[in-house]
């Protein structure tokens, strides 16, 4: 009877001193991406998808951004919608983005790239244990981007871009604003 009550009471204590698992919520807002939205520049109020839009980040994404994590080979990097999310760099407070609209299309003529490089900072901020911390960006208030042809040979397929807000701390608020 002894040895069951002292088991009982060693289990109770070492029962007693372990901690949750530290597991962050799928829901906790974690770094944002850059919300990018498309507009046709004949009638500005009207958003317009993209074809076969593919963009190219410089570093680490030589492939491209998954758009279709579903997708297979070339597919996984086209979209062809009104809006993307792309994510900024952590580590710098510059990105540079090729825009390839038309891309993988048969006839090279049809396939356009623009460049677009995007100034900003950054702030680290805490989160909680199991998360850590999340970077939020400012977009530089005198130059936030930079807009240049890829090919001098074509034209820009990209017309116009504005900046909607600077402050990037979620995915839910358009960011850039692109008229074609």
């Amino acid at each position: 009877m002894k040895k069951i009550i002292a088991l009982l009471i060693i289990l109770g204590f070492a029962s007693s001193s372990c901690e949750p698992d530290d597991i962050c919520d799928p829901n906790t807002p974690t770094t944002p991406r850059m919300l990018i939205q498309f507009f046709d520049i004949s009638n500005p109020s009207l958003r317009k998808n993209v074809t076969n839009l593919k963009v190219i980040g410089e570093g680490g994404q030589a492939e491209g951004v998954v758009f279709n994590p579903s997708g297979v080979d070339e597919a996984k990097y086209l979209t062809s919608t009104d809006s993307i999310l792309l994510p900024l760099n952590t580590d710098a407070d510059i990105v540079k983005y090729k825009f390839i609209l038309n891309s993988g299309n048969k006839n090279p003529l049809l396939v356009n790239t623009d460049n677009l490089e995007f100034k900003y900072t950054r702030e680290s901020i805490y989160v909680s244990r199991a998360c850590g911390f999340k970077t939020i960006f400012n977009l530089d208030p005198t130059n936030p981007f930079t807009l240049s042809d890829a090919t001098p040979a074509d034209e820009m397929w990209i017309q116009y871009v504005i900046v909607a807000k600077n402050n990037i701390t979620s995915e839910n608020e358009t960011i850039i604003k692109i008229f074609f």
